[in-house]
């Protein structure tokens, strides 16, 4: 079995703030390959984004890891200094940040901004490193490259910086290319092309890519697997196809029933009641356990095991193992 190029273990990362420790990764675990498309979706606060972060290191200065193993082609990125990261960022793994209206500086030219990040992770320097931008600005489907490359942030639209986080995010060539939110703050139009473009540059780079994003629909023809996240943990995984037509914690099931689709166009959205649970103050059970309709006694009391619902698919929800004990005959849990 060839060696995945990341692998996440156990992954534990807070955030110490005076009111007390914010658990706000708990135990996530994933792998990734060479080529594949993962999403990761959750509601804002489901440690979704900080998981991409910790992966990068680059938490606020109240975060740290406090526990779990990231590796990197079976290098352990947890135990890389400052300077190893500094070199693993951008040539070996980039993100591209989810508002593309702050991601750039103002001040700068696109051109000063984009060559900044060759020069600094490649040998390219002066007008090598100004041809690279430019072809990269092509890349990534901007036309007149040249004349961008001398403008300021203000002058593009949304779409276009985007477009310019994700040329940035690809001057070195990446093994992995993190997305965080790629679609935020930008039109429905602009996001189906955004999302095709990292598509089409994933097939045609063959880097791997991590979309976290809160939408379900967005991921829905794009991603091979799919992680779930809510309260810090993976409430389930699996393939597209697993997650969209059997998905089998009520988390998920919530997500799903929120997005509109074309044939049900006057059915009414149901909405998950509730709202987020505190990070500060985690429930002993099952962290959706307040907000579910479907919660039993156990749900509140105890935390429940990733069952495996099949080779590509698992869940962590107390009502698969009722139903398996229900089909072997016993006692359902209460």
């Amino acid at each position: 079995m060839s060696e995945k190029l990341l692998s996440v273990q156990d992954l534990h990362t807070s955030f110490f703030t005076d009111s007390g420790e914010v658990q706000a990764v708990n135990g996530v675990t994933f792998e990734l390959d060479r080529g594949e498309i993962l999403g990761i979706v959750g509601e804002s606060g489901s440690g979704k984004s900080v998981t991409a972060y910790s992966i990068m290191q680059i938490l606020a200065d109240t975060g740290k890891i406090v526990g779990g193993s990231i590796k990197y082609k079976g290098e352990e990125l947890t135990q890389y200094t400052e300077k190893q990261m500094r070199s693993f960022r951008g040539k070996c793994c980039s993100i591209i940040f989810q508002d593309p209206m702050t991601s750039l500086n103002p001040v700068f030219t696109i051109g000063n901004q984009l060559t900044e990040a060759i020069k600094l992770h490649t040998d390219r320097k002066g007008k090598e490193a100004k041809a690279r931008a430019a072809e990269l600005l092509e890349l990534v489907g901007i036309n007149d490259p040249h004349k961008r490359l001398k403008q300021y942030p203000y002058e593009l639209s949304g779409g276009m910086r985007q477009r310019v986080m994700i040329a940035m995010a690809l001057a070195c060539e990446p093994d992995i290319l993190i997305a965080d939110e790629p679609t935020t703050a930008l039109d429905v139009t602009i996001q189906a092309q955004i999302l095709e473009l990292i598509q089409k540059l994933q097939e045609q780079l063959g880097m791997a890519v991590i979309l976290v994003t809160h939408d379900l629909g967005v991921i829905a023809d794009m991603c091979d697997n799919i992680v779930v996240m809510y309260g810090g943990r993976i409430c389930e995984r699996g393939t597209a196809a697993d997650i969209f037509y059997d998905p089998r914690h009520e988390y998920t099931k919530g997500l799903l029933r929120s997005i509109p689709t074309f044939d049900e166009a006057k059915k009414r959205l149901v909405p998950i009641a509730g709202t987020p649970i505190n990070m500060l103050n985690l429930p002993k059970g099952c962290s959706f356990s307040a907000r579910c309709d479907a919660c039993m006694k156990i749900c509140l009391t105890e935390q429940p095991e990733e069952v495996e619902i099949s080779e590509t698919h698992k869940a962590s929800c107390w009502m698969n193992v009722k139903k398996m004990m229900e089909e072997e005959g016993g006692n359902a849990c209460e």
